[in-house]
């Protein structure tokens, strides 16, 4: 039930703190990225944001698993600093040549400093919606 739940953490994180934080960074004029992006992604044409909001959930689960002993600021920090680092560094080593973009994105400060900020909240969300759902010591 526990991988449930923060299935659901990572996914609604996505949705809501992820995507919050790049509609205020788009708001701002520091992206030109919009957030919410329903175009059709391949090979199964789901909105992007909703396969986003997908891996966020798989996410979810791997960062849940990993901070889900701390408590008080060890966990909230955890939660912000490895959700802010590990999928940012998936996206820029992995992720990114996989579909045909330059390794690191082509290691752009703006670039890297937005996937940090974007994915810490995302990390914040995660631990944010466990404790609410009943699944996080973070007090």
């Amino acid at each position: 039930m526990t991988t449930a739940k923060a299935f659901l953490a990572g996914f609604l994180s996505t949705l809501v703190f992820h995507q919050g934080a790049l509609a205020i960074l788009h708001g701002a004029g520091a992206t030109a990225r919009k957030p919410w992006v329903m175009a059709p992604v391949p090979p199964l044409g789901v909105p992007s944001v909703l396969s986003l909001a997908f891996w966020g959930g798989l996410w979810g689960v791997a960062l849940w698993l990993m901070i889900r002993g701390a408590s008080g600021p060890r966990h909230w920090l955890g939660a912000i600093l490895l959700g802010a680092i590990l999928p940012t560094l998936v996206a820029l080593l992995v992720v990114f040549p996989l579909k045909g973009l330059p390794i690191g994105g082509g290691w752009k400060p703006d670039l890297i400093v937005g996937a940090l900020l974007l994915n810490g909240a995302w990390g914040f969300g995660v631990a944010l919606l466990m404790r609410i759902m009943g699944g996080a010591r973070g007090r």
